[in-house]
């Protein structure tokens, strides 16, 4: 499994997500600008910096689920935006980390959403193969053109997943002349309206700007998961569900890989920094809810659930879920 992210070492993933960073009191890692994470990010900011003083709060729009726990981990930024899944992951150095790990992570605050990871294919596409069932599109030596982001994603571990639950590989899938094309962000709708893929991974955030623009000027459908994916997501801490329907043309709930999202801290940060930061979050959630449709359901009372941080608390933050009566 995990033969994307094996091809290319975690030690240069850091250095891009991290790279060029200037030192604050508190860096944020979350991803690229127009994301919901930078979203919530740069809300983060406006909501701590005053806390904090000025000029103290800066956002990294770099990284994403899985480089963030070893930004983090690196000294590269005091704060991150996580996959609980992928946490977990960095926290007991699971074998998509290649031997690194992150020990020194902890969690501020969990639950802030959930994160899907789900397939849509183009309609002409299966038109022409004459099936819809994604095992069946998988399994089949005919080829396919599977398109992702690039390694950093925590779609592309996922997507491996997924072709093991079908019986498949990656590298079976090229073997039966299809490809695996991983381009950035901006690339990914021009390449499914041109009919350049057929099948697209991704995380299924309810606004989500590609997915949004994919399904409003390309006619798709959104597949459900191989039927033994449940086997494979529990082996990795990943809970099945649905979502949708969000997008146009998608006319009923979707299964999808579930990766949630966890704010996570350094073990290092200023136990009263980590208080304060936890504190801003939870008295401020409508705030952060308003501020992309992605958080809209993050409930405050469930913050601190272990199913929800995947990770231990940061001592700052367990303090304060204590406080507020949130935690015993």
């Amino acid at each position: 499994m995990f033969g994307f992210i094996n091809k290319v070492t975690l030690s240069a993933l850091v250095a891009l997500a991290a790279g060029g960073a200037v030192a604050q009191d508190v860096r944020i890692g979350a991803m690229r600008e127009g994301s919901s994470w930078y979203v919530f990010a740069a809300t983060l900011e406006q909501i701590i910096e005053p806390i904090l003083g000025d000029n103290s709060v800066e956002v990294i729009a770099r990284g994403g689920g899985v480089a963030n726990p070893l930004v983090v981990q690196g000294g590269n930024a005091e704060i991150a935006l996580s996959n609980v899944a992928t946490a977990i992951w960095a926290y007991e150095g699971a074998d998509v980390y290649e031997g690194r790990s992150a020990p020194d992570i902890r969690a501020l605050v969990g639950g802030l959403n959930d994160v899907y990871v789900g397939v849509l294919a183009r309609n002409d596409f299966l038109t022409a193969r004459g099936a819809t069932d994604l095992d069946d599109i998988l399994s089949s030596d005919q080829p396919i053109r599977v398109l992702m982001k690039p390694v950093g994603s925590s779609a592309v571990p996922v997507a491996d997943m997924i072709f093991a639950a079908a019986g498949t590989s990656a590298d079976e899938i090229k073997a039966n002349g299809g490809d695996i094309i991983q381009v950035d962000t901006g690339q990914i709708a021009d390449m499914i309206r041109n009919g350049a893929a057929d099948v697209y991974i991704d995380t299924m955030i309810k606004g989500h700007p590609t997915i949004t623009e994919v399904a409003l000027t390309t006619p798709v459908t959104f597949l459900d998961l191989p039927d033994g994916i449940a086997a494979h997501a529990n082996e990795l801490g990943l809970e099945i569900g649905t979502y949708g329907p969000w997008f146009e043309g998608q006319t009923a709930a979707a299964t999808g890989a579930n990766l949630g999202t966890v704010l996570i801290a350094s073990a290092s940060l200023d136990e009263e920094k980590a208080y304060q930061i936890t504190k801003a979050i939870i008295e401020n959630a409508a705030a952060l809810q308003s501020s992309h449709a992605a958080f809209a359901r993050f409930d405050p009372a469930v913050a601190a659930d272990i199913s929800n941080t995947g990770i231990p608390l940061h001592p700052g933050a367990e303090r304060y879920f204590r406080e507020a009566g949130l935690i015993q």
